[in-house]
């Protein structure tokens, strides 16, 4: 088989500079207060999953678009984990997205994973993109394979320089808040990354509420409209619609064939999990004692190399014999030797 082809790119290692020349696009003051303005209670109202249905313009069913929310913690701090994944075929061709996102209660992403692929006939492209914070700078490392060709690019921006960050991940969580508040600030710019790892500009929009047909049923929807600014004037556009619940009723975007839509409506009494802050902060408790636990039983294992030998040896005699009743197997290679 033929070794595929590895081409590295650098392609950012910036520091902040003065200058309108070296001037990056920046995230308004509004725009990062509002990121760190949600209360602990509008966090928990977003912790719930969803599914969505892709269809075509004819209506055609071509795959699903799935997100959870729940608690976690990363780097020693409570946070939030989205993973939204979508997967499904365009015409013919099978494709998907992946999305892992580690969040503070900030909104700062603290790590992210995106995974996209498209098998077609005799061409397949993969990209992977992996961002993490890191002794206070924001470290991005992507991949794209093209069949057999690797591309590596990566870049490197201190925090300050991506004040305001929004990626896919954190776009999903923050669009949630911003309907349970129902209403989208005005004049307020974010940034992201685009596929060649530039900081650019994206915004948020009210696109105002309306009547939107859901699982047969007639229900009121709050629309926010997410506009990426690629430069020269080019905007990548996506109109999403929510019950007031925060759940995704409609995305799509601008330009596209297909749409996500809700099948299935949350029940009227149910709404987003509710979890108390004693329940959050005892996951977080469990969570960090199941780390120390861990951390307490590698080390016993450190300290008596014996056991895996032990185990090992049971495994390989166990797996020799093959015996129908494994637990008196068990019992009789254990059993303690007569002692004389």
């Amino acid at each position: 088989m033929e070794a595929a082809e590895d081409k590295t790119v650098r392609v950012a290692d910036s520091e902040a500079t003065d200058g309108p020349e070296h001037r990056q696009p920046e995230a308004s003051d509004d725009a990062v207060a509002l990121m760190s303005s949600f209360e602990p209670e509008e966090l928990q109202r977003c912790v719930f999953t969803e599914s969505l249905v892709v269809f075509s313009e004819s209506g055609r069913e071509l795959g699903t678009f799935n997100v959870t929310v729940q608690y976690a913690q990363k780097a020693q701090q409570p946070c939030l984990l989205l993973h939204a994944q979508s997967h499904g075929t365009i015409d013919g061709a099978p494709c998907g997205t992946t999305v892992t996102a580690f969040i503070s209660c900030e909104l700062e992403v603290l790590e992210e994973e995106y995974h996209e692929y498209i098998k077609l006939e005799g061409h397949s492209v993969d990209n992977r993109c992996h961002l993490v914070q890191k002794d206070g700078r924001i470290l991005i490392e992507k991949v794209t394979t093209v069949e057999k060709e690797v591309t590596k690019e990566s870049a490197s921006y201190p925090m300050s320089s991506l004040r305001g960050l929004i990626t896919e991940g954190s776009s999903l969580l923050l669009m949630r808040l911003i309907t349970l508040r129902k209403t989208v600030p005005e004049n307020m710019q974010f940034v992201t990354l685009d596929k060649q790892l530039n900081i650019i500009h994206i915004t948020f929009s009210d696109l105002g509420e309306k009547q939107m047909e859901v699982s047969g049923e007639i229900r009121q929807v709050f629309g926010i409209q997410r506009m990426v600014h690629s430069g020269k004037g080019r905007l990548d556009t996506w109109e999403n619609y929510f019950l007031t619940n925060g759940h995704l009723v409609s995305r799509h975007q601008v330009g596209s064939p297909v749409t996500m839509r809700l099948l299935q409506q949350p029940s009227r009494t149910e709404g987003p999990e509710k979890v108390s802050l004693t329940q959050v902060e005892s996951s977080v408790d469990f969570l960090e004692r199941q780390k120390e636990l861990k951390e307490e039983y590698a080390l016993y294992l450190r300290q008596h190399p014996e056991i895996r030998a032990l185990v090992s040896d049971f495994m390989q005699f166990l797996l020799l014999r093959k015996p129908e009743n494994v637990y008196q197997f068990a019992k009789e290679y254990f059993r303690p030797f007569p002692i004389p």
